[in-house]
Parts: structure tokens; sequence; C-alpha cells
């Protein structure tokens, strides 16, 4: 009889799985961060979405007897998240945001961006304050740095008239992103585009744009638990304090966003450095369940971004005019 098949032959519920799977991770140290904050919220996801139930019903099931192959696969899955150290995503290449599924592997970072939960918020489109008033006014969307495409699928649900391009420097990860903008039916939607930032969209401009960039500090990088080591390293790392990708999306950004349209973008705990290098701007900062000051918004306005009052291209091209210099 092998390790793994142990457990298979000795249990036969649910609860004796999930209850042998959050022994076993607690035992062995794993680290969570991927969609689950616990060994019990890691062990309940494996088994439901092990088993294809809904992955937010637990109490129905857990005294359900399992098949043998059903315990077999259970048994393999949490001997498999002990042995590899795999963020459970990708032992079951699913992830979900605010219950929506996204395919993933590891050509991709696992999503989990606090900007899914953000969209879902009273912060857009909430009746006692919102950034944005008018939810169907916003008709183009982009998704900075998008790896799976997750914000970008999410972004089409939240602004259903909008046109949503996505971006990633990674061919593997638009690869991943490919599949998921297939499965949810979006390819009519949802452009995606292979290059560094901004570089592959020319001069377009956008109503609204997302971004979750890598954010991840030096030090932080050679501290990383062995479940984060799966990740692609490019999806993580950005420097020495881990803003050398934000600093470059605030410099190119104005010049991306239509007037009256904002940035989104998520880094981390770089809030106090931002603050002190750019006291020009005028950060909104946004929490959720699990975060607090991690998020920001910038207003188009507040990045110097306004509409052109009529005439101000006229007057200065006659101001011009005086700086021609003379003929001889």
């Amino acid at each position: 009889m092998t390790e793994t098949s142990r457990p298979a032959d000795q249990f036969l519920t649910i609860r004796d799985f999930l209850r042998y799977a959050i022994s076993r991770f607690n035992q062995a140290g794993l680290a969570f961060g991927h969609g689950a904050s616990s060994a019990f919220d890691d062990a309940a996801y494996l088994v439901l979405e092990g088993l294809k139930l809904p992955i937010d019903t637990l109490e129905p099931f857990l005294d359900a007897r399992l098949l043998p192959e059903e315990r077999q696969r259970l048994a393999d899955l949490i001997e498999a998240r002990v042995t590899t150290r795999k963020p459970t995503p990708y032992l079951l290449n699913r992830a979900y945001i605010q219950g929506v599924p996204f395919y993933v592997d590891e050509r991709v970072i696992v999503p989990r961006s606090f900007i899914g939960e953000l969209l879902h918020s009273e912060f857009f489109g909430g009746d006692e304050f919102t950034l944005i008033e008018d939810m169907s006014s916003v008709e183009t969307v982009l998704d900075l740095c998008t790896g799976s495409a997750s914000l970008a699928i999410l972004a089409a649900g939240v602004f259903e008239n909008a046109e949503i391009d996505a971006v990633d420097l990674s061919p593997d990860a638009l690869e991943v992103a490919k599949i998921n903008v297939a499965e949810h039916n979006l390819g009519n939607r949802i452009e995606l585009y292979e290059g560094d930032l901004f570089a592959p969209l020319g001069d377009k401009r956008y109503d609204l744009i997302l971004t979750n960039p890598p954010y991840v500090d030096e030090i932080a990088m050679e501290e990383l638990p062995e479940e984060y080591r799966h990740e692609p390293e490019m999806a993580l790392a950005s420097g020495l304090d881990g803003l050398d990708i934000v600093r470059r999306i605030l410099e190119a950004v104005p010049a991306h966003l239509n007037p009256g349209g904002g940035l989104l973008c998520e880094i981390g705990a770089g809030r106090e450095i931002l603050e002190a290098e750019y006291p020009h701007l005028d950060f909104f900062w946004l929490d959720t369940e699990e975060s607090e000051g991690e998020v920001f918004w910038l207003s188009a306005e507040s990045l110097g971004v306004a509409d052109a009052e009529p005439g101000d291209q006229d007057l200065a091209d006659l101001a011009n005019l005086g700086d021609e210099p003379e003929e001889d």
C-alpha cells in the first residue's frame, strides 16, 4: 500500500478529507495567499473544486460518502499540495475572483487582485459615493499587466458597453489569457496585446485603466515562501522597493487617459514611498476586506488630463506664429 493510497482507503467522507488536509497543511507549514488565507480555506477549496462542487457551499456535502476514484483524487491532491508546495489553483488549474472562474497554470501568476473586489463594490456605481457616476459611459478599458486576463474579464461584466484592451509582456501569460477570453466568450470585446506596458498601444486613450503590476521589493523576493516561487518571477519582482514599474506607469499614463477617466492601480505596501515621491498627485486610497492602502485611484484630472476648451488649439497656433524665425 502506497503512502498516497492510505487516506483513500481509510477516509470515506468530505469531512474526513477536509480534516486530514487541514492537519497535513498545518504540519507541513504551508504558506497561503493564493485565494485562501488559512489552512482551512485552502483545504476547503482543494476538496470542493477537486470534486467539482460549488466552492462556496461546504455544509451540505460534509458527510457525503465518496466514490473510490473521488477519494483517490483528493488523496493525490493533498499529497501534491504538501510535497510540491504548489499553490492549490495550479494543482486544479482553476482560480476564482468574485466567484468568476479562471483557468490558470504556471505560465501566469495566480489571479488574486484586490481590484476584483473593488470593481464589484460601491466605489463603482454606488448610490452614496462612486468613482464613476455613469457606468454605461465607460466605453474603453485597459487592463495593464493582464496575466490571465482576469481583470479584463471582470471589467467586461461590470462595464457592459466597454471595449477592453489587455496588455502583457509575457507571451506565455497571453496564451493563458487567450484560454480565459475564449472560455468567457469575450473574444469580440477583449483584445490582447503583447508588449511592454503602453508600448503596443500607440496613442490609444481609455476611460478607465486597471493595473495590478509586479510590485514585490528586492528583500521580499529573497524571502518568498516556496509557494510563490512557482509563479513567474517577472510577474512579481519590481526593483529595490517594488515600485519600478508603478513609476513607469505613472509617468506614461496621462498620455493614455481620456478626460474624466481614471487609473486604478494595486501597489502592495508602497503607499508612503509614492506619496513622498509624488506630493502633487491626489492619491485616493481604497480599502478592501483584506487590504488597507494597497490600491489607489487617480483621476485623469489629477494627472493633468483635462478637456480641451473650444478654440484652444487655434489660440495656440496663433501664439506660435510669433515664434517663427525671421528669414534672412
